[in-house]
């Protein structure tokens, strides 16, 4: 299973009932997607290169910019963004082989791991708490430095305007 932004995932039966969905944030949503898999998060600061280590890469990226779009009181671009995650999600475990009966629980429990991560990291990004979300209790050595680099996307994805972060611009 490997995260894809760039693969459109068929929405379900009432989305094809109701209309295509608003695509505006596809390209915020690829850029997340873009980031997250960056080759220096898993080779130099010691993201485990496997799906719960790209899932909670995305999830930091996400997360930070949901904070951005929270902190512009922009809830309904917030709300939407977490749509695209979820159906990115729905699209990766149907892949993975789980049911329809399956797929409702895993992404019920997703969900559950994104809001405890943007509450953790509405607190505090630092290497305790990403210790917990990002390593899962194996802090590298240089943790220290990965936090640098953190630190570093955040003040980017905070110093882009909103109207080109919303297009899909986070550098």
């Amino acid at each position: 299973m490997t995260v894809t932004a760039s693969k459109e995932r068929k929405g379900g039966f009432f989305r094809s009932l109701f209309g295509k969905r608003d695509d505006d944030l596809a390209a915020l949503y690829a850029a997340v997607v873009d980031e997250a898999r960056q080759p220096h998060w898993y080779a130099r600061y010691g993201v485990p290169d496997s799906v719960d280590g790209r899932f909670d890469m995305v999830s930091l990226v996400l997360s930070l910019i949901l904070l951005r779009l929270e902190r512009a009181a922009r809830d309904a671009e917030s709300v939407r963004l977490t749509e695209r995650f979820i159906d990115d999600m729905d699209g990766q475990i149907r892949e993975s082989g789980f049911g329809d009966l399956g797929v409702g629980k895993q992404v019920g429990g997703i969900m559950a791991v994104l809001g405890g991560r943007l509450g953790a990291y509405r607190t505090a990004i630092d290497v305790e708490t990403l210790g917990r979300t990002l390593w899962r209790g194996q802090v590298p050595e240089n943790a220290d430095a990965a936090l640098v680099r953190i630190d570093a996307l955040r003040e980017r994805i905070d110093a882009v305007p909103l109207d080109r972060l919303l297009a899909g611009q986070i550098q």
